[in-house]
């Protein structure tokens, strides 16, 4: 069976860099046999419709397993259609989101940044969704917040992590802050340790959340993946990011998972936002958009997908290496020339490894 990706299309250059992307997945460059299902998620349209179509594309992603989406627009006016990320991640089940920064060819990273550095997130609970309110007058008023997560979200944070650092090669390292709060972070802390009990034959080195801060910013060059809330992930997924002085080199994926704890549902994206001063202007870079598209063919079963991801993967690193590059990184490619570029490399690397036999 042909697998099918689920398409969220969006707006701005969000959608500009989709089609880049989608350019780069289409099966006469991949090798990968695959069909792409469009959903409409504009703006727009999510007012036209009342949202009705981002719930459909929920749908339709739990069916395929697999989703590609544009950044959208968030309206600031509230009663609005909102956030789509938030009815999605909700209808799916979404429990993970992973965001990797890796060292881009020129670009100066910060600290010792230097192998790749995964977080892992968890994308329920927490500070997100928390009941709020407020008593007293003037300097007399509190404001208190009720936060919750569950064992299983964080079992899942615990288990990707360690098995992701297994693939990867590399070490689970930070946590929360369990010392202040033993109840609640100590949750994912208590995880984190049976996770390493799991898995011996993965480094582990836990540390607090202040600690992990300071301690990645004289990172000796080594790869990590950090397990996290959701609050601490938000904030530590956009410091680690910008260490590696870009957010065009990583992508974004928000996972899913069945009871044996594998990918039910995988949906990525570019970790950037729709930049409508870039809009119809061709200089936008769709690195993380293409490598948003080359993350999903991992979870592809085809005999070709996991070959076609890394030529993606080592096609777009090449050509920023050999100065092919928009303006963003000091280039003066456009946005459809680097794509080009990026699409003629995964070609040629492919049409080699098929006769070398690989």
């Amino acid at each position: 069976m042909t697998p099918t990706i689920t398409v969220l299309d969006g707006d701005q250059t969000g959608q500009e860099l989709l089609i880049e992307a989608l350019r780069v997945l289409a099966p006469d460059v991949t090798g990968v046999p695959v069909m792409f299902e469009h959903f409409d998620l504009s703006l727009e349209n999510r007012r036209k419709t009342k949202n009705r179509v981002v719930h459909e594309a929920a749908a339709a992603m739990k069916q395929t397993g697999l989703g590609l989406k544009a950044a959208t627009i968030t309206p600031a006016v509230k009663g609005d259609v909102g956030s789509p990320n938030a009815i999605l991640r909700d209808e799916v089940n979404g429990t993970v989101i992973v965001r990797t920064g890796r060292r881009i060819p020129g670009v100066r990273p910060a600290g010792g940044a230097y192998a790749p550095i995964s977080v892992v997130r968890m994308a329920v609970g927490d500070a997100y969704g928390a009941e709020e309110s407020r008593q007293g007058d003037g300097l007399d008023e509190v404001a208190f917040r009720t936060e919750r997560i569950t064992r299983r979200h964080c079992h899942a944070v615990a288990e990707f992590s360690f098995r992701h650092a297994r693939k990867l090669g590399v070490k689970v390292f930070g946590g929360p802050k369990f010392t202040v709060s033993p109840i609640y972070e100590g949750m994912l802390k208590e995880e984190m340790d049976a996770a390493a009990q799991r898995y011996p034959d993965v480094t582990y080195e836990p540390q607090l959340i202040d600690a992990t801060y300071a301690l990645l910013l004289i990172n000796g060059g080594d790869g990590m993946v950090i397990p996290a809330l959701n609050r601490d992930g938000d904030c530590l997924s956009d410091f680690v990011l910008q260490m590696f002085g870009s957010i065009a080199g990583a992508e974004s994926l928000l996972l899913s998972f069945d009871e044996n704890w594998e990918p039910a549902v995988v949906m990525a994206e570019a970790p950037h936002g729709t930049a409508p001063s870039l809009e119809g202007k061709n200089i936008a870079n769709p690195m993380a958009m293409i490598l948003a598209g080359g993350a999903l063919l991992r979870y592809i079963d085809h005999r070709n997908a996991h070959r076609a991801a890394r030529a993606i993967y080592e096609s777009v690193f090449e050509a920023v290496h050999r100065g092919v590059s928009t303006p963003d990184l000091g280039g003066s490619c456009t946005t459809t020339e680097f794509t080009e570029e990026v699409i003629r490399r995964v070609k040629s690397k492919l049409e080699v490894w098929e006769a070398l036999g690989n």
